[in-house]
């Protein structure tokens, strides 16, 4: 599990730098400055998550259960939702993709909260 999410991690994070320069470069004169906003906070959030997943898979190997395990899932959910429907509403301008927006971040939340129980575990 760990190697897993190492290499999700890193993968997203790759994924999360081409983002960033794609929005830099090729949508600054496509997409409203609003929309562009955004698909930046969208890409802002998948690195950092990103960086997360790579935590979780080490600290799996230092504090094994459940608890880890489960905040590597809620990061990889959290990005799915969270920068999926971010990245959806700014090329489509939809805003209903933003009703589910906040799902993500509660997967965020969750995904933070569960290692930080799992550190404090004994």
């Amino acid at each position: 599990m760990d190697r897993l999410f190492f290499a999700l991690g890193a993968v997203s994070g790759a994924a999360a730098v081409a983002a960033g320069a794609f929005g830099a470069h090729a949508l600054k004169a496509r997409l409203a400055p609003d929309l562009l906003a955004i698909f930046d906070t969208a890409a802002r959030y998948q690195m950092l998550h990103a960086l997360a997943l790579l935590a979780t898979a080490w600290a799996i190997n230092r504090w094994p259960g459940w608890r880890a395990r489960g905040a590597g899932w809620c990061f990889i959910g959290g990005t799915v939702v969270f920068s999926g429907s971010l990245y959806a509403l700014a090329f489509s301008g939809v805003r209903a993709f933003g009703a589910i927006t906040p799902v993500g971040g509660v997967l965020f939340i969750a995904g933070w909260l569960l290692l930080a129980l799992a550190a404090m575990r004994r």
